[in-house]
């Protein structure tokens, strides 16, 4: 598995697996998987090319509460199993904010990923991680923070596979949290 940067080749087999009621976001599933199929139904081009955002000109950010906040530069990145008839296996994001690890309170870290439920178990998401940290480390970062829900043993490992350290309990940020999301684990990775 390598992670790939989404080109028109790639977009079939993310489109099925949003089709499929797969999300990129877990924070907002259902809104964001059928956000993500009108953007490729309206312009498939755009779609990707905001893939890789170096700039964070994509425009603000809408989090699941409604309320919109600053885009930070920030690419996507897909977890491709070539070998496979379903090639497609997740996607991976990170995303900065520019001269230094620090960044904006509504923010849950520096990366984000999610595999598709049918290619789960597989070691996806932690190779996934270990490919995106040269990244970070290219835009001088001396570590990086990454979240996951309280008791998500596969995102502990994931972290902790790729050498994060645990770094304490944080309340939620107003725009993400829920009755059921009230905290989060945040960990860091040194780089």
């Amino acid at each position: 598995m390598k992670i790939v940067t989404p080109t028109q080749d790639h977009l079939p087999y993310y489109k099925a697996a949003l089709e499929r009621g797969w999300s990129p976001n877990d924070m907002d599933g259902e809104r964001h998987r059928l956000r993500e199929l009108g953007e490729i139904e309206a312009d498939s081009a755009t779609f990707l090319a905001q893939m890789t955002d170096r700039e964070a000109a994509a425009g603000d950010v809408e989090l699941p509460d409604g309320s919109f906040v600053k885009r930070l530069p920030g690419i996507r990145r897909w977890m491709w199993d070539e070998g496979s008839d379903e090639p497609f296996c997740g996607n991976i994001g990170f995303r900065w904010q520019p001269g230094t690890e620090e960044l904006p309170p509504h923010l849950l870290g520096h990366v984000g990923y999610a595999v598709v439920p049918w290619k789960r178990g597989h070691g996806y998401a932690a190779q996934a991680l270990r490919q995106i940290l040269p990244e970070a480390r290219a835009l001088g970062m001396r570590w990086i923070s990454i979240t996951c829900d309280k008791g998500n043993l596969a995102s502990v490992r994931t972290i902790e596979n790729a050498g994060g350290l645990h770094t304490g309990t944080r309340a939620m940020p107003d725009g993400y949290r829920t009755e059921q999301r009230q905290s989060v684990e945040w960990y860091r990775i040194e780089l």
